[in-house]
């Protein structure tokens, strides 16, 4: 007889930790937006070590929701989709690294120009 108010309030308690992680589809969505995004401007998994940590971490987070532990899928999608937003910024930086490389040459190229226009 002492057992049945146990089982009712692990029961109760059971109940309460399911409500209190819902299956986290909107973060599982944003994260898969971030890999679209870090993939469109040029990043892939073989040169960039975060963006294939990303998708690790993706697939871990929906294994996660298909075995229903929603709080590791949602700490694991919030991962992966930092990770693919580094990865993203990663990539702007080196492009606008590179852009920038070509307009120091650029302008070092003119100013010899007018150097050379001066002297004449």
């Amino acid at each position: 007889m002492t057992f049945r108010p146990l089982l009712a309030a692990l029961a109760v308690v059971a109940l309460a930790g399911c409500a209190a992680d819902p299956a986290p589809n909107e973060q599982i969505r944003l994260t898969q937006q971030a890999l679209e995004q870090a993939n469109a401007v040029g990043a892939n998994p073989d040169e960039s070590p975060e963006l294939k940590l990303a998708e690790g971490k993706l697939t871990q987070a929906q294994a996660d929701m298909a075995d229903r532990s929603y709080k590791h899928a949602r700490m694991q999608a919030e991962q992966a989709e930092l990770d693919a937003r580094l990865a993203e910024a990663q990539v702007l930086t080196r492009k606008s690294q590179e852009q920038l490389n070509v307009l120091n040459t650029r302008i070092t190229r003119l100013r010899k120009q007018l150097q050379l226009g001066e002297a004449q």
